[in-house]
């Protein structure tokens, strides 16, 4: 049986958990309600549209052309010259893949570097959600939501060997030529302090919805 994701239609915030193993359900079982999204008017449109899976795909190429432009950076000049490049090319690269994949691509986080990422209240909620996740030693789950008549995707940025060196310990991780650069780029910065394998932010994957 294919996978189904139940949209529940009407104003404001539609607010969906879904999660990436959507694995098939016999229809006499209950419904996930990582399945379901739920508002006001409690009406509800059954959609074959695998949402969460699109996006992810979204997210994940996105993902890669940023980490494969910065991996380029750092092998070319080092940390310092790629916290530079990513101070003016990231947003830009971004946009560009937003084009390419037909779809709205921004990452949000709850420690920004750059203020244009900040997590929105309800954004905020599901880092929370996703963090507690890992602290109980789960993989954190992505999430869809329906947004005014949008379909948005969030999935998890978790942090690697390459992000500490310009997001962790100032103090062991990050080296003082860069934090130099840091911090005359971004004066307000608060993301450092990270580890290997912990919540950086989201990707956050704004869709058109579709025709079932």
């Amino acid at each position: 049986m294919k996978n189904k994701l139940i949209i529940l239609l009407g104003t404001g915030l539609t607010v969906a958990l879904v999660i990436y193993a959507c694995n098939s359900a016999d229809s006499d079982k209950k419904p996930n309600v990582s399945e379901i999204t739920k508002d006001d008017k409690n009406h509800t449109v059954e959609s074959s549209i695998n949402y969460l899976s699109e996006g992810k795909k979204i997210a994940s190429e996105a993902q890669a052309a940023l980490g494969k432009n910065l991996t380029a950076a750092i092998n070319s000049k080092g940390t310092e010259y790629a916290v530079e490049f990513c101070n003016v090319e990231a947003i830009p690269i971004t946009d560009s893949m937003a084009n390419v994949l037909d779809a709205s691509l921004k990452r949000v986080t709850d420690k920004t570097r750059n203020p244009k990422n900040q997590a929105n209240e309800d954004e905020l909620s599901f880092i929370k959600k996703m963090k507690e996740e890992m602290q109980s030693g789960k993989s954190p789950d992505p999430l869809v939501v329906e947004i005014n008549g949008k379909m948005v995707g969030y999935y998890p940025i978790v942090t690697n060997a390459l992000c500490v060196k310009c997001h962790g310990d100032k103090n062991m991780d990050i080296e003082q030529s860069t934090l130099k650069k840091i911090q005359a780029l971004y004066p307000s910065d608060k993301a450092q302090g990270y580890s290997v394998n912990e919540l950086r932010g989201m990707w956050k994957v704004e869709m058109n919805k579709k025709e079932n």
